[in-house]
């Protein structure tokens, strides 16, 4: 089990999720999806499935987790060295990307982040109606220096049976 900090962090986050996403390449063009986030057995890893509508949105699977180090199985012997615990994303979709961000969920507020050279990318989402939404907002940074508004996001947590 992880520890109770990250199991209560992204407990947060598991469920069924609608989505409504716009880009600003695409004006006033609404794209609908779902996501769920859902336990790994085992309560370490929260997985995510997320689905679009729209040919030009990609579908992916993102796993979140604390990865504080390699882990192996106990008297093994081959544990890397001991790191800070850090909540980290690992993302894949459909067209073939793939990417690993930092994240940080606070009590009212989502972060992913990438520093990578010539395409930084930084999530924000803020949580709102009693966590049952979430209102995020992509930035991409391209030229090192300036962050451009990107896809803006909301997700909106169906109920739970």
């Amino acid at each position: 089990m992880p520890s109770d900090a990250t199991w209560e962090t992204l407990e947060k986050l598991v469920g069924t999720w609608s989505t409504e996403m716009t880009h600003p390449a695409m004006e006033g063009v609404v794209v609908h999806g779902s996501m769920l986030a859902e336990w790994l057995e085992g309560k370490r890893f929260l997985i995510q499935r997320a689905r679009t509508d729209h040919a030009d949105f990609p579908d992916s699977v993102s796993i979140l987790g604390s990865t504080e180090q390699d882990r192996v199985e106990p008297g093994a012997g081959r544990a890397g060295p001991a790191s800070e615990p850090r909540l980290t994303m690992h993302y894949f979709d459909s067209r073939g990307v793939f990417r690993v961000y930092e994240a940080a969920l606070e009590p009212n507020v989502w972060r992913l982040w990438r520093m990578a050279p010539g395409f930084s990318q930084r999530f924000t989402g803020t949580f709102a109606d009693g966590g049952n939404s979430i209102i995020g907002l992509w930035q991409v940074n391209e030229d090192g220096e300036h962050w451009v508004d990107d896809v803006r996001i909301t997700y909106r947590r169906s109920p739970r049976p």
